[in-house]
């Protein structure tokens, strides 16, 4: 069944919206996979903010016109997933751990912002750590000196303490 022109257009509309907030696009060989298989596929992608979309090539050619991934363009050719991402490592995890566990399912290659990227790019991009894990290292990085700072801080009253507790029972057994 073909598409209608009205809705070819509402397509290439709504993929060029998502590409428009996007920071990589991840593009696969989907041949031969089970529905099952690419249902998982989408249910992780989801989870991971991944957006998944089968299309036709030149409907896809279309979308990424005047996108900073229209260098992209010359490598859409054969049945394509393409993976849609505002995380770009998030994205590639995901479609690199489902190639592992899917020989039919090829990464072909992808893009980010004016610069292609091939199929081992990508998976290159999916051993970096996320954002998230990023975020946490420079956080605790940036931490760790007031933590040693006030640690350091406590230490003084708390050894006054002890020390004050280590005569009270050096005299109590004086005493006794």
């Amino acid at each position: 069944m073909s598409l209608s022109l009205e809705q070819k257009q509402a397509i290439v509309t709504e993929v060029a919206a998502v590409l428009a907030k996007a920071q990589a696009v991840i593009v696969a060989e989907n041949r031969g996979l089970n529905v099952g298989a690419v249902t998982g596929l989408r249910v992780r992608a989801r989870k991971s903010g991944l957006y998944l979309r089968v299309l036709k090539n030149s409907l896809a050619r279309r979308a990424v016109k005047g996108t900073p991934f229209e260098p992209l363009s010359g490598q859409l050719s054969g049945p394509l997933m393409y993976g849609i991402a505002q995380d770009p490592v998030a994205g590639a995890k995901v479609l690199a751990d489902f190639a592992r566990e899917h020989e039919r399912f090829v990464i072909m290659g992808g893009a980010m912002a004016n610069a292609v990227m091939s199929a081992k790019d990508v998976k290159a991009l999916a051993t970096m750590p996320s954002r998230e894990e990023l975020l946490a290292t420079l956080l605790g990085t940036m931490q760790a000196p007031m933590v040693k700072l006030v640690r350091t801080m406590n230490e003084v009253p708390g050894r006054f303490v002890r020390t004050i507790a280590a005569v009270r029972d050096a005299r109590e057994k004086a005493a006794a």
